[in-house]
């Protein structure tokens, strides 16, 4: 594997693959120019390598070559592997027999919106690539969805052609280690042109890893600051996960989800739906893990603990979100750049009073008053799930007690319905950590059993996770 991942330049990436004359394929794209093909004609001795560069941008010209996605949408993940299939089966059948046996062929494929004139639309992409990772193998596949964050379509073409070479490039050269293609896709682009927010490998070279785990590298790696898994699982991007929904989250560690968390959630629901134009119809509720403490800093866990809750969450048919996000207010604004609706956010009294520590806004210029300025613009409110203080008596969000000077502030978010008191169903609930279920898991079964929701303690078991033992 080549050891300077960053080292070459873009043309020299595609003069790399251009030179070798076993490497070739198509390149498709649509919507933003042929900005990658371009990138191998400027590097020369392109004709190495393509075999074909093509751009359907016509819509019936698109769907009488690849067909017509459910749906109909033409930027999107179905119609970009629609693309790869059509054009990777077109190599092979055109120049499979001719060409030298040691040949090992590819499709790379995009879909873009790019910036429109006097138009504020959302500017993404999928783009994707086929390819033999040997001779005459089955081919694998790498899907991408990335977001662009150029304010003009030149420059978005500019950073997408560079994006697509990286791709190819980190296909044919670092395949045997998948982080490495996440942490090449972004070379020679400036920081925060592009946003890679899901990634997924398929086919049989990729068939051992976890499409789950590795898109958290994304966070880790600067590509992105959250990935979303549905409850089946799979990874969906955010824009599609929450685009015209009102979104109901719940932040914790959920190591493992209990009891508590599920009750939580569920009467924070019933809180939510009282709002205007929301019903679990129109509503995601979803449990977001935070990779930070409090203070912004990684906490450094491995992705198999991660993915171990994502598991146990999704089992319970809950949507999780993973982050890097410290601050609520940070949070409500990463939403808020997919939806107009609803946010709603659920949290213990524990929470309450760490957004009221003006310690909390260390580095922020306007501190806690600019924190609540960013939190609470627009449609958005908190959901404080009460607790029993060490006389076993019930504390709500009305007797939390917050400094002398911050009372008024409290007040007035309470008087104006931006903080709202949600019940528990059950007060024995109160007795239940996860800390110390954690404890009893290596013992093998017992008690713990009785304070996670149906299904979980059997999960933890059978997979042996948080360090289970028989």
């Amino acid at each position: 594997m080549d050891k300077n991942v960053s080292s070459r330049s873009i043309l020299e990436k595609a003069l790399r693959i251009n030179l070798d004359e076993k490497k070739y394929g198509t390149i498709a794209e649509i919507g933003a120019g042929q900005e990658v093909a371009r990138q191998f004609f400027l590097a020369g001795a392109a004709a190495g390598t393509i075999a074909k560069t093509i751009s359907a941008y016509d819509m019936k010209f698109s769907d009488s070559i690849y067909g017509v996605q459910e749906g109909g949408r033409y930027v999107s993940q179905a119609r970009v592997k629609a693309m790869l299939d059509k054009e990777f089966d077109l190599v092979l059948e055109r120049v499979g027999d001719s060409r030298s046996r040691a040949s090992r062929y590819f499709a790379y494929a995009t879909t873009v919106a790019a910036k429109s004139f006097n138009r504020d639309n959302e500017c993404h992409a999928w783009c994707g690539i086929k390819v033999q990772m040997y001779p005459r193998a089955e081919p694998s596949e790498i899907v991408v969805h990335v977001r662009m964050r150029d304010k003009n379509a030149e420059m978005q073409q500019d950073a997408l052609g560079k994006f697509g070479v990286n791709l190819i490039y980190a296909a044919y050269y670092y395949f045997e280690n998948p982080k490495t293609i996440i942490d090449s896709l972004t070379d020679n682009i400036e920081q925060d042109r592009i946003e890679v927010d899901s990634i997924e490998f398929y086919g049989p070279y990729f068939e051992d890893v976890d499409n789950r785990g590795i898109n958290l590298h994304l966070i880790r790696s600067w590509k992105t600051r959250a990935v979303m898994f549905k409850p089946d699982g799979s990874v969906i991007i955010p824009a599609d996960m929450l685009y015209k929904k009102n979104v109901l989250t719940i932040r914790g560690s959920f190591r493992p989800v209990t009891k508590l968390n599920v009750d939580m959630i569920e009467q924070g629901l019933k809180a939510f739906e009282k709002l205007d134009d929301v019903s679990r119809d129109n509503t995601i509720a979803l449990a977001e893990i935070s990779l930070n403490d409090i203070r912004g800093n990684d906490l450094m866990v491995p992705e198999d603990d991660i993915i171990a809750r994502v598991h146990l969450l999704n089992t319970l048919g809950y949507s999780v979100m993973i982050s890097d996000h410290t601050r609520y207010f940070s949070l409500r604004a990463y939403f808020r750049q997919f939806t107009k609706m609803q946010i709603g956010i659920v949290l213990g009294i524990i929470n309450i009073k760490q957004i009221f520590d003006e310690k909390s806004y260390k580095g922020v210029e306007g501190g806690i008053l600019e924190g609540f300025g960013k939190l609470f613009p627009d449609h958005t409110r908190l959901f404080v799930y009460p607790e029993i203080d060490d006389t076993g008596e019930i504390c709500d969000f009305t007797t939390v007690k917050v400094q002398d000077h911050l009372r008024l502030l409290y007040r007035h978010l309470l008087e104006n319905n931006f903080i709202f008191g949600i019940e528990t169903s059950d007060k024995d609930l109160f007795t239940i950590f996860s800390r110390e279920v954690l404890k009893q898991l290596p013992n093998g079964r017992g008690e713990w059993e009785q304070s996670l929701p149906e299904g979980v303690a059997e999960e933890i078991i059978e997979n042996k996770f948080f360090g289970y033992r028989d």
